[in-house]
């Protein structure tokens, strides 16, 4: 987190908490939504200014209830996900080593790997509650090439380095928010059930 964010909340601590106009879209693009947006359930208008993005990667955390959110100085800016919490980018080298890259540029390495009913590929990180990343959909055919999948096609081993392979386990897309513990959108659980209070 920066420090700028560390002192503005030290400075304003108790400032409202916002949900239902930041979205993480499913190719990792950060997207503002207004009002207008919100009542269509519409993604929104991706954002471009690279200050801001890098800023926004820099302050995205996960609270103890698993809602993703952006410390935008005082203000904590929840996040609407249109799937994961994390988008990686899987690219080759040129020495045929295989990188995966998440939406704000650090390197993301996968201890476990699924495959959706759609034959959407998510990505878990060791950890708990393990970081979750669905793979961008651009990089499906490069996954294919080091996978090997069983007739079902929901099954089967990615071939992730010479002396790592993951069994590549289905999932139903409805249960991953569940699997990973986090909370696909803030705004629909904050009208569910208020928000306990946080002191």
């Amino acid at each position: 987190m920066d420090d700028i964010v560390k002192q503005a909340l030290a400075r304003w601590p108790n400032v409202p908490h916002c949900t239902g106009w930041l979205l993480l879209d499913a190719r990792g693009n950060w997207r503002m939504r207004d009002e207008a947006a919100q009542a269509l359930n519409a993604p929104g208008t991706p954002i471009r200014h690279e200050a801001l993005l890098g800023f926004i990667n820099r302050n995205y955390e996960r609270d103890e209830r698993g809602q993703w959110y952006f410390q935008n100085g005082p203000q904590r800016v929840y996040v609407e996900l249109e799937y994961t919490p994390w988008i990686v980018r899987l690219a080759s080298g040129g020495d045929g080593a295989l990188t995966l890259t998440d939406q704000a540029g650090q390197p993301f390495e996968p201890a476990a790997a699924y495959l959706d009913e759609a034959g959407s590929v998510v990505f878990a990180e060791a950890g708990t509650p393990p970081r979750a990343a669905l793979l961008h959909d651009h990089d499906l055919d490069l996954f294919s090439d080091h996978a090997t999948l069983a007739d079902d096609a929901h099954s089967g081993t990615f071939h992730w380095r010479a002396d790592a392979a993951l069994p590549l386990q289905p999932i139903r897309r409805a249960d991953v928010p569940a699997h990973f513990s986090f909370v696909s959108s803030p705004a629909s659980a904050g009208r569910a059930a208020p928000p306990a209070h946080e002191g």
